[in-house]
């Protein structure tokens, strides 16, 4: 794996008995890099997701960064979900899954120790173990959510509570981040805003792999997308030249120009 790279994926496949859900991808996240993985609805790109953070069965390499040079790299195919996060892959979810009786920064916290599962139980009630609270600090400082730090997220916007998904994740201090459509139900400003997160987040020294709906802001914001249809990347590119492949005009339009 080159030392650019912090996140590779080959020939990943997921089967759902006789269904193909993800069909020979291969995939790779440079580092500090926001790349982009769109398609048309059913493609496969939450089960890819799924597949590279471990929680779907499934075949192919997958190489996770451990250092710096290219020898500091480690196969994570066979490692369970929880391995995989330790390790630096880090994901959210479309559903968010927050805690609602826990306030923001009590989110965050509970996402900022090491995973126990009697630990995570308690920290679901209140968490009370020492943390890294200036972790905490910076991602919610980033996100922009400082000031609601002390509220609960069903008192925030759905914009918010999208971005308190994203602080949690990076409190649990990741090298690759993997966003599952976190611009769903957002408007136009919100989905501005996220974007322009999403980028400073980049000087943080890690990547990010951005599955999203939203074409414009995918293409926006990415340095570099992968293109699914029926399971299969059918292009790749920087965003100038996914906005002009006919094979991308043809999966969304259904005809090819």
């Amino acid at each position: 794996m080159s030392d650019s790279v912090l996140l590779e994926a080959i020939d990943l496949e997921v089967r759902f008995g006789g269904v193909v859900a993800v069909d020979g991808v291969s995939l790779s996240v440079p580092a500090r890099q926001l790349v982009g993985l769109i398609g048309p609805n059913g493609a496969g790109k939450t089960t890819t997701i799924d597949a590279l953070t471990g929680f779907v069965a499934h075949r192919g390499t997958i190489r996770l960064a451990t250092g710096a040079g290219p020898d500091q790299d480690e196969r994570i195919d066979d490692l369970a979900p929880h391995e995989r996060a330790r390790r630096g892959l880090v994901r959210t979810w479309q559903s968010l899954e927050l805690f609602d009786d826990l306030t923001v920064r009590e989110n965050c916290e509970v996402a900022a120790v090491p995973e126990r599962l009697g630990a995570m139980v308690r920290d679901a009630v209140r968490p009370r173990r020492a943390v890294d609270l200036a972790v905490v600090g910076d991602a919610l400082d980033l996100l922009g959510l400082s000031g609601v730090a002390d509220r609960r997220p069903t008192e925030l916007s759905l914009g918010q509570r999208k971005l308190v998904a994203v602080a949690r994740a990076l409190a649990q201090r990741p090298r690759v981040l993997l966003l599952d459509e976190p611009a769903a139900g957002l408007d136009s400003t919100e989905s501005l805003e996220l974007g322009a997160r999403l980028r400073s987040l980049l000087d943080l020294d890690l990547s990010i792999l951005l599955v999203d709906h939203d074409m414009g802001l995918v293409l926006t914001v990415c340095d570099h997308v992968h293109v699914l249809d029926f399971g299969r990347v059918i292009a790749d590119g920087p965003p100038a030249a996914i906005r002009t492949n006919p094979h991308v005009i043809e999966a969304y339009l259904g005809a090819s120009t």
